[in-house]
């Protein structure tokens, strides 16, 4: 497709896989190197929120067709990382040790950047459908 909207320079499945794949790598270095002992599966919890963004983003490389319907899911999964590394970051910022800050900051801002990307893709969706 050659009118693909693009944020950062990048297409909206690829800003998923990317996202994700940066949230999966985060908690599995961060569940390696806590001090723990034995290591806390919390420290995993960007993992968890970055493996369906990954996924969702795969997979509307390998069916095209249903791609909205894995953006609208991968969008949901964006909206809980904001909303769960957000309201987490204003409850206890102070007693946070640094890999949980970290996490929490990745969350927020991958969280509200993907949002953001997304909302806009929506909106340059909607307008090439309406400009047909």
């Amino acid at each position: 497709m050659t009118n693909d909207f693009k944020q950062w320079g990048m297409t909206i499945p690829n800003l998923s896989k990317a996202f994700g794949g940066i949230l999966v790598v985060w908690g599995v270095f961060s569940y390696l190197t806590q001090t723990s002992d034995p290591p806390s599966i919390t420290a995993l919890i960007p993992s968890f929120m970055g493996a369906p963004l990954f996924i969702m983003g795969t997979l509307s490389d390998y069916s095209p067709t249903n791609r909205h319907h894995f953006m609208h899911a991968s969008m949901v999964v964006a909206l809980l990382m904001a909303f769960a590394g957000g309201s987490r970051l204003a409850i206890s910022f102070s007693d946070m040790s640094g890999l949980v800050l970290i996490s929490h900051i990745l969350l927020t801002t991958l969280g509200i950047a993907f949002l953001f990307a997304g909302i806009k893709s929506f909106r340059h969706a909607r307008l090439s459908r309406e400009g047909d």
